[in-house]
């Protein structure tokens, strides 16, 4: 009787000793986990505008939420690898910053009923991420950044008045990039431009593919393509010697090198992201709330650049100079 006694007590001490030093809201703490396809400012600035607002909303990493974080570094497989670890922790949230992300995460969440958040996608319904921009279909919501095709073929012509050919590099995997060429074409027809298309299916490929378009091109225009901005000093080391300018749909390029970018603040796309992120850990479900086209449209142009290709900005151009440096 007394064995039984001291076991019920041993028992009850250590378990009050387990819940004094467990942490009361571990158990409550909603998990969000990120998944990103490659590293580059870009998307670093997406992910930092998520959690900044998580952060603004009161969810704070290991006080009110645990956040997990991993990055493909460009390899479509540790994609899909990230996404089924990810499926396996059961998170509230998954969080999916590019294209590729997104499509693996969908993939590997579909029998799980884990809601999915996408941010930097192009076009999530040609990427087959949801239905249509207001009703999605599924278990997943997010943000489209698209950016402004026709602003920025007016721009390279005002900047580069003798433009007859613009070039791209694009990995054709990507099927943003596919949905954004054909937009670009068709706004270039109008202005009576032509695109001169390269595709490469890894990073390693884009100097020699940039290379080819050098005297048959007057300026470059880059996408939201993750293969090549990960790799924009490449095209810049090829593009520099020609004197051929380049224009990019990434504002964090600039910084990089590249002469100009038109396009969305990267980080605000972030914040609209970790607002959606929000409405879910808040109780809302995925399928109920449309996809948010952001516009935080800016121009950023790199003016030592400008000095050194001897180009001059057309006056009235609202340019931002080069982006602020977001801390990540």
């Amino acid at each position: 009787m007394f064995a039984q006694a001291s076991k019920k007590f041993l028992s009850a001490f250590f378990a009050t000793i387990f819940c004094a030093i467990t942490p009361a809201n571990a158990v409550s703490q909603p998990l969000v986990a990120l998944t990103q396809i490659v590293q580059h400012p870009s998307l670093d600035a997406i992910r930092q505008g998520i959690v900044d607002e998580l952060v603004a909303s009161g969810y704070t990493d290991k006080e009110s939420v645990s956040l997990v974080y991993d990055n493909a570094q460009g390899n479509p497989a540790l994609a899909a690898q990230i996404a089924q670890k990810f499926v396996a922790l059961s998170p509230r949230v998954i969080v999916a910053i590019s294209t590729p992300s997104a499509q693996t995460a969908l993939t590997a969440s579909r029998d799980a009923g884990i809601p999915i958040v996408f941010g930097a996608v192009t076009d999530p319904v040609s990427a087959k991420l949801v239905q249509s921009l207001d009703h999605t279909g599924g278990n997943i919501t997010g943000t489209t950044d698209l950016p402004p095709c026709a602003r920025q073929l007016t721009l390279i012509k005002d900047v580069v008045p003798q433009v007859k050919a613009i070039g791209t590099v694009y990995n054709p995997g990507e099927a943003n990039n596919v949905f954004q060429l054909t937009l670009l074409k068709k706004e270039a027809a109008k202005l009576g431009l032509e695109i001169v298309e390269k595709t490469i299916s890894r990073s390693s490929d884009v100097t020699s593919a940039t290379k080819a378009l050098m005297g048959k091109v007057q300026a470059i225009l880059l996408m939201n393509d993750n293969t090549v901005i990960s790799a924009l000093e490449s095209v810049l080391v090829t593009t520099n010697a020609s004197e051929v300018p380049v224009f990019t749909s990434d504002p964090d390029s600039v910084k990089r090198g590249a002469l100009a970018a038109l396009a969305n603040d990267q980080y605000d796309v972030g914040r609209a992201t970790g607002k959606l992120v929000v409405r879910l850990l808040s109780g809302e479900k995925a399928s109920t709330i449309p996809v948010a086209d952001v516009h935080a449209e800016k121009l950023y142009v790199n003016k030592k650049v400008a000095k050194r290709l001897r180009l001059t900005l057309p006056d009235g151009i609202d340019v931002f100079a080069t982006p602020p440096v977001k801390s990540s």
